[in-house]
């Protein structure tokens, strides 16, 4: 049962970077076949160089949650690669929200030359969606890594004890 949990969650991973790798590609191309109007330019190009940059440490997350489901399925769950991996986790997920943090107020010159204000709220999304995400796997890293010293602790005292006093 756990390795087919393990299975649909890779499964689930390659699925979420998909849907990114497409929109960056098909933008990429719609960019070079249609230009951005030279009126709006100062205000797009750094909200689309900010958008590609974003995607460098999205995919980098996903491989290490990848990673991490590797070692999941090697039984190595409670291990230090675990924690460096829920480490490099966070890491991606805070940095693409302050990506998106410096990537804001040309979302808001966007908005308010076009006079759309809810671009100021699709704008916000990825970046309290990224904190979540690092908030997230910050305490997973926290209560594995506690589970670890536990472990560690537990089998120094279990060796202790079967080998005699050293007192």
């Amino acid at each position: 049962m756990k390795r087919y949990s393990t299975i649909f969650l890779k499964i689930a991973v390659i699925l979420i970077g998909l849907p990114v790798l497409a929109l960056c590609i098909y933008g990429l191309i719609r960019l070079v076949d249609d230009p951005i109007n030279p009126e709006y330019a100062s205000i797009l190009y750094p909200i689309i160089i900010g958008l590609y940059v974003s995607a460098i440490p999205f995919y980098f997350a996903l491989y290490k949650a990848f990673t991490l489901l590797n070692y999941i399925d090697q039984n190595k769950a409670f291990s230090q690669d675990s924690v460096d991996a829920l480490i490099s986790i966070k890491r991606c997920a805070f940095a693409v929200g302050i990506l998106y943090i410096v990537i804001l107020p040309f979302v808001y010159m966007l908005a308010d030359k076009d006079d759309a204000p809810s671009l100021i709220i699709i704008g916000s999304a990825p970046i309290f969606v990224s904190m979540v995400i690092a908030v997230f796997a910050a305490v997973l890293q926290r209560l594995l890594q506690d589970a670890i010293d536990i472990k560690t602790e537990n089998d120094l005292t279990v060796w202790g004890e079967g080998h005699g006093d050293y007192s």
